[in-house]
């Protein structure tokens, strides 16, 4: 519009009407539904509805709202005079909305600042363990010492580590629960010495609040907790250190999570358990600003979920927050390149490149490099 020579103003009105949405509601009562479809007309949107909605053969339906940013301001408005729910709905499609359009994403912590809006940031991957399954375990007790992992880790943040994941044990499919005390003696050393070495951010990869408690307490300011914070000493451990959390969806745990994981509906599923604890973390104090979530591509979803999840991760924008995405030389890969893990980098930068192109604004990888490169093409022709 500003090339052809349009008036700004004629820009700000005409603008809204250029944007589209679809968007889904679950399980409406008829009356609700009907009601809603009539104003969405009226407005020159549309409503699709179950026909057995129409004929009353069905009490309830899913409803698909259609219709462009302007329609829907104005439907918002409409439904604050209506009675049957509509008007809460209101109130929930103008969050929704304005959470799915927003992309001023920043995480601060102390010194560091994360600008996700300016570019997608690279988690580079550590692994402390003997049975990764990726094969890239650094592990003491195999004879790696200590100064070879935080070269390692230096490197990763030479080769472009916007955040490094220190992790001390395995979360591969069937991988036994490490004790306590020895995930802490693999990682906290590691972290005492780093924290005073790279100047990025360090996660933390457990799903244990005292392993949390004492990397935050030697230098860590994130933690990416695989369980969707299910230890309730989690959300206290992270508020207190005013750290940022990254929140995964796992259908059940590493030991049983791909024994013929199943769903109803793999999306609206995912959302609802993401959005149910970004809530839980938002009523024990988190910020909202260091809430990142992660659908959890691998764990407990089968090669079909995980495509899926990589095509409409757009949808994931609707809960607000900044969604973190781990490809990197997973199962998946493998069964569609037939390639074992250390062979698989083309596989993840490509499906690291269509992650961004999708909406997420982290990405957790062994190789750094090769995905930074890709996504500094990417953005150059983006920005054409």
């Amino acid at each position: 519009m500003r090339d052809i020579g349009v008036d700004p103003y004629g820009v700000k009105i005409m603008l809204p009407k250029a944007v589209t949405y679809l968007v889904k509601l679950n399980s409406l009562s008829n009356i609700a539904a009907n009601i809603l479809k009539q104003e969405m007309l009226s407005l020159g949107a549309e409503a699709a509805l179950a026909r057995s909605s129409l004929t009353g053969e069905a009490k309830k339906t899913d409803c698909l709202l259609i219709g462009n940013s302007s329609q829907f301001r104005l439907l918002e408005e409409k439904l604050q005079i209506q009675p049957f729910g509509l008007r809460d709905l209101s109130r929930q499609l103008s969050c929704a909305l304005e959470d799915y359009s927003r992309e001023n994403f920043r995480i601060k912590l102390g010194k560091f600042n994360l600008n996700l809006s300016k570019r997608p940031q690279i988690m580079g991957i550590v692994n402390i363990t003997p049975d990764s399954f990726s094969g890239d375990g650094l592990y003491p007790g195999g004879g790696v010492s200590r100064d070879r992992i935080v070269a390692y880790a230096n490197q990763l943040v030479r080769d472009g580590a916007d955040i490094i994941d220190i992790g001390g044990e395995s979360s591969r499919p069937g991988a036994r629960q490490l004790p306590l005390k020895e995930e802490l003696s693999r990682v906290i050393p590691v972290i005492k010495v780093l924290a005073k070495r790279i100047k990025v951010p360090i996660s933390i990869d457990t799903y244990k609040s005292e392993v949390a408690r004492r990397a935050l307490d030697n230098g860590a300011s994130i933690v990416n907790d695989i369980s969707g914070l299910r230890d309730n000493k989690m959300s206290g451990v992270i508020r207190r250190y005013k750290a940022a959390v990254v929140i995964m969806h796992m259908k059940g745990k590493p030991t049983d999570m791909q024994k013929n994981p199943v769903y109803q509906s793999l999306i609206d599923e995912l959302l609802e358990y993401l959005g149910s604890a970004r809530d839980k973390a938002l009523s024990a104090g988190i910020y909202r600003e260091n809430i990142i979530l992660d659908p959890g591509i691998g764990f407990g979803k089968t090669l079909k979920h995980n495509l899926e999840i990589l095509k409409r991760l757009e949808e994931f924008k609707i809960l607000g927050q900044p969604i973190l995405v781990g490809t990197s030389r997973k199962s998946f890969l493998g069964k569609i390149l037939n390639l074992e893990a250390q062979e698989r980098i083309f596989g993840t930068v490509a499906s690291c490149v269509l992650a961004v192109k999708n909406g997420a604004g982290i990405l957790r990888v062994h190789d750094v490099k090769a995905v930074k490169e890709a996504l500094k093409v990417f953005s150059a022709i983006e920005k054409r």
